[in-house]
């Protein structure tokens, strides 16, 4: 495409001066005030979901110039990206400074999904958020493969309003207004669409019995050709048994989640190592 359009020598320009395989020191400063970022994944079929995470400066973790990581908060229960990424690994992270620099930063690479106790064990200076809505239930680690500038020129200026003016968020609630409420108007909707039904896939290279497992191979990335079926009911690969397993565990960590009241007031927020 690029040979196409005639931008083969602007984007090898781009590669060869921008595109780091690391965070450098002014991307480790600028990710660790950040307060949001987008986040792209996608399931083994290529099926792609987008989403927004959020929190205090600091929330996501540079651990070195290679491996960040960021808290897993109590959501809606879709687990959207944490089902793609146990599927399939790789992510792209955006994020944009619209109130000081008017600058982006992405960030691509492989994921991996970390238990609270597993991450605390390995990084025991991670600091303990005082709210409790958004302490962390699992942490996702990301081990850096791309990192390079979202330029400037269509990121809109914007000022922070107070937080006694918008009013306090209320981290991990269940409360339905204070989410959102049928903001689009789709559950006033529900009533005319056919009944929810979940997708039921057979891949034969990952399923069996109805436990879908991801293969941590080239062939399961979209690269190289697939495994070839052999005869006879097919054993499960290790692979399969470990994602199989580490799905219990977190089952295991959401079911012990309490459904949280609405919060009216949160303690102010003194920063991550005060």
């Amino acid at each position: 495409m690029q040979q196409r359009l005639g931008t083969t020598r602007r984007a090898d320009r781009f590669y060869e001066e921008q595109v780091l395989d690391h965070l450098n020191a002014r991307m480790q400063e600028f990710v660790a005030r950040q307060e949001m970022f987008f986040l792209a994944t996608a399931d083994r079929y290529g099926e792609c979901d987008s989403t927004f995470r959020a929190g205090p400066p600091g929330f996501v973790r540079v651990l070195d110039e290679r491996l960040l990581a960021y808290p897993e908060y109590r959501g809606n229960g879709v687990m959207a990206s944490i089902g793609n990424i146990s599927e399939n690994p790789r992510l792209g992270i955006l994020m944009i400074d619209f109130t000081r620099d008017r600058i982006g930063l992405h960030i691509n690479g492989r994921a991996r999904v970390v238990l609270d106790e597993e991450m605390r064990a390995a990084h025991p200076d991670l600091p303990v958020d005082p709210v409790p809505g958004r302490r962390a239930q699992l942490w996702v680690a990301v081990e850096i493969e791309e990192a390079y500038i979202h330029c400037a020129k269509h990121i809109p200026h914007l000022q922070k309003i107070p937080a006694r003016e918008r009013g306090a968020r209320a981290w991990g609630t269940d409360d339905f207004k204070r989410k959102g409420g049928d903001f689009f108007g789709a559950a006033a909707e529900a009533a005319e669409r056919a009944p929810f039904r979940r997708a039921e896939r057979k891949d034969e290279n990952h399923v069996r019995d109805g436990v879908r497992g991801y293969e941590r191979s080239e062939a399961s990335h979209g690269r190289g050709d697939a495994p070839a079926r052999t005869s006879g009911p097919r054993r499960r690969s290790f692979g399969e048994q470990l994602n199989e397993e580490f799905l219990d565990r977190v089952e295991q960590v959401l079911a012990r989640a309490q459904p949280r009241r609405p919060v009216e007031e949160e303690p102010e927020f003194r920063g991550w190592f005060a």
